[in-house]
């Protein structure tokens, strides 16, 4: 089996590789290949795009690789290969983002990319550091997760479902915040699981079994 880590030059790849190379090894996943090439993603049996700054800088960027998206639809959508999304890499499911200008996402999960709001407490943005888990469905991504399970964040707008069908978990902060989001073999977590210690590995772990 392998498992194709996108680089797109959106986002320090450094330990999202190391966590996924580390669970790959322990559940005997195969090789991990950080990659700009779609035809390895177009053969990979997994797929994980990362993503860290602004929305369209990443959808830019996504696009400006000749011949990924049609990579992408390939092996998601005509194969059925299981995807996740980290952080931006999530939001770029998403239908449409708003974030400096209009952008088309994706368009996997019905949805948009929003400023997250202060609201009356005056919360900080961006939404930066630990919090709480809230899970709301059953999902094989959470097997032996919980809520209350600590994630790291680190942003400053977050996926608006048009369906609640799609999201699995969200997180308190002034409303409530999109954090885990799936629909058929299409998944996305805005926290990085590679920095959530051992709960986010265990997700990382569950991705790596994952048989939708």
């Amino acid at each position: 089996m392998s498992v194709a880590l996108i680089d797109y030059q959106s986002g320090n790849l450094h330990s999202a590789r190391k966590a996924f190379e580390r669970i790959a090894a322990e559940v005997g996943a195969g090789a991990v290949t950080v990659t700009e090439s779609p035809d390895v993603v177009a053969a990979a049996d997994r797929i994980v795009l990362p993503g860290d700054g602004a929305f369209p800088a990443c959808a830019r960027a996504l696009r400006a690789i000749d011949g990924m998206e049609e990579a992408l639809q390939e092996a998601v959508h005509a194969r059925g290969r299981p995807f996740l999304g980290i952080c931006v890499g999530m939001q770029l499911l998403a239908t449409t983002g708003y974030e400096y200008e209009e952008t088309p996402g994706l368009g996997w999960i019905d949805g948009t990319i929003r400023r997250i709001e202060p609201g009356a407490e005056g919360l900080k943005v961006p939404h930066m550091g630990w919090n709480d888990l809230v899970l709301e469905q059953e999902h094989p991504l959470l097997e032996g997760l919980s809520t209350g399970y600590h994630a790291y964040f680190v942003h400053s707008y977050a996926m608006q479902v048009d369906s609640p069908a799609d999201r699995l978990a969200h997180v308190g902060y002034g409303a409530d915040i999109t954090a885990i989001v799936a629909r058929g073999n299409v998944a996305g977590t805005q926290f990085h699981p590679e920095k959530s210690q051992a709960q986010g590995l265990r997700l990382i772990a569950n991705f790596l079994r994952w048989a939708p």
